[in-house]
């Protein structure tokens, strides 16, 4: 028996490894050591063999109620990912595979590889209107890039997106990489009459430092950048500075900014209600925009989300809420699950790229429903 987590986001400690009933492992916790849940390792066994992991310091993990219902991801080919049976109990996690093949890689979620993400950047490139910018530098000197979808006609209005501020929250990626592509499919109606519309700028990877170390949710420094927005500076933050630096080039109309939740087995929206400048006019669009992505994607639902803040009482370090108080636009977060999505439940594959590649694909339509009113 063998257990690696020596590549791109990998993430795991062995404590013991001699029995294949008992294999003990622990999750390395980010830098700073605040957050801690994300796991990707590979092991190699006999095929025809049961083995069962167990995670001894799930008790530890920043959010234990990611635990309830969940189950790990594996695949044999790094391509097609399934669930394994997983239970939590007593501070333990126990995750339970039979092997098919010598080798599996079992993860909390499907990553999207640095690699992936170097790939779709080359691949969007060769599309007449993708542009790619640079933004700047990570701490760990690896490049923030930005793509630009549209001609930059001033008369249109500017929808950003960015995702995975959380590196761990991989979903975001996938979302992202779905909806660029439909984005620049040529018999997409909806994208096309989008573009005549709207120039778009969307930073895939917020976090590739926190990406590439593993991290569930910190950069090279041990911070949070969904807590930077207020006040980023580029010893501890540079991917938000840069970011609100090209922001305040172009101005915003529409922000999307894409995570997953740990906890919740729903897809949802978190808003801007607290801000102190929210009105009828964003309260309005963004009543539009939630409709109409529930009619664009069943997976959508507006029922379940996190509770609303009180008038003025939003934390705007957030970037949803600075953005929004900043360029007085629709802003909103949108939320994945990491385990299976209670509104239409899959009980082979939970939540999966898959189906955030199609939630991406229907924020488009959503987007098509407000992009005239935005202004």
């Amino acid at each position: 028996m063998r257990i690696t987590a020596n590549f791109d986001s990998g993430n795991i400690e062995v404590i013991n490894l001699e029995d294949k009933k008992d294999i003990q492992l622990a999750i390395r916790p980010d830098f700073g050591g605040e957050f801690l849940q994300w796991f990707n390792f590979r092991f190699e066994g006999q095929i025809g063999s049961q083995y069962v992991f167990n995670i001894i310091n799930a008790g530890e993990a920043s959010y234990l109620k990611g635990w309830e219902n969940y189950q790990a991801v594996a695949s044999y080919d790094r391509q097609h990912w399934f669930r394994l049976p997983t239970s939590y109990k007593d501070g333990k996690l126990t995750i339970v595979t039979d092997m098919e093949c010598e080798t599996i890689q079992i993860a909390y979620f499907t990553p999207y590889s640095y690699e992936r993400h170097q790939d779709l950047l080359a691949a969007v490139q060769t599309h007449a209107l993708v542009s790619l910018e640079h933004l700047g530098e990570t701490l760990d000197k690896r490049d923030l890039t930005l793509v630009k979808i549209g001609n930059s006609d001033s008369d249109k209005r500017n929808i950003w997106i960015i995702a995975r501020q959380h590196p761990g929250e991989t979903m975001a990626e996938w979302l992202v990489d779905g909806l660029i592509h439909s984005l620049l499919d040529s018999n997409n109606a909806t994208a096309k009459l989008l573009l005549e519309k709207a120039n778009f700028y969307i930073v895939p990877n917020m976090n590739p430092d926190g990406s590439v170390r593993g991290h569930l949710r910190t950069n090279a420094a041990g911070v949070n950048l969904n807590r930077e927005w207020l006040n980023p500076s580029l010893e501890k933050s540079p991917e938000v500075f840069h970011v609100i630096h090209k922001m305040e080039a172009t101005g915003v109309d529409l922000f999307y900014d894409v995570h997953g939740d740990e906890a919740l087995p729903f897809v949802f929206l978190a808003g801007s209600q607290g801000t102190p400048s929210y009105n009828d006019r964003l309260a309005t669009l963004r009543d539009r925009f939630s409709e109409v992505l529930k009619l664009a994607s069943a997976d959508f639902q507006s029922d379940v989300g996190y509770d609303i803040d009180a008038p003025g009482e939003a934390n705007m370090t957030v970037a949803t809420n600075w953005v929004a108080e900043r360029f007085d636009c629709l802003a909103n977060t949108l939320e994945m699950p990491f385990k299976d999505n209670d509104n239409v439940p899959d009980a082979a594959r939970g939540w999966s790229p898959e189906r955030s590649i199609k939630l991406g694909e229907a924020s488009l339509v959503a987007m098509l429903a407000v992009v005239d009113e935005l202004r």
